[in-house]
């Protein structure tokens, strides 16, 4: 099996959705399948089928987040070097045409949040900035053209 790497921050963020699905969330269903079961012939229960399916969901769910728990390799940054763009750096970039400055945080698809600035290192974006340093110049051919950044500042 390939490991997944992700940031401390990343593996408790999914523990904790294992958790919350585990514990609450099944009740949840259990409680709607009972209600449902109550309301008399199963075969034609539309409430039934409705939980029986968000039931189904719910376990798929948990049955992914424990298989990608049981891969997960937790980074150590202190063994990575902090001069580089690698997963869990931070990286502060100068658009080259705009003169704009954006900061992403490099992080496994399962971590990736925009909202948060937070960017797959599967994404075309990412890929070009792993392994490059401070000053380096990387251009990324995306769907709507080419950008062109000026890496300022790696940080961890």
């Amino acid at each position: 099996m390939k490991p997944i790497y992700l940031t401390r921050e990343g593996y408790e963020k999914l523990h904790k959705e294992l958790g919350y699905l585990t514990k609450t969330k099944r009740r949840e269903i259990s409680k709607q399948l009972e209600f449902a079961r109550g309301l008399g012939d199963l075969r034609e229960n539309a409430e039934y089928d409705s939980a029986k399916q968000a039931q189904a969901l719910l376990e798929k769910r948990i049955a992914e987040l424990e298989a990608q728990l049981s891969q997960v390799t937790i980074l150590d940054d202190t063994k990575m070097d902090k001069s580089k763009a690698y997963l869990g750096a931070a990286a502060t970039l100068k658009d080259m045409d705009s003169g704009e400055e954006i900061v992403y945080t490099l992080v496994n698809q399962e971590e990736a949040d925009i909202s948060q600035n937070k960017i797959s290192i599967n994404s075309p974006v990412g890929k070009a900035l792993l392994g490059h340093k401070t000053g380096d110049i990387i251009e990324i051919n995306v769907p709507v053209g080419t950008l062109k950044y000026k890496v300022t500042k790696i940080s961890r």
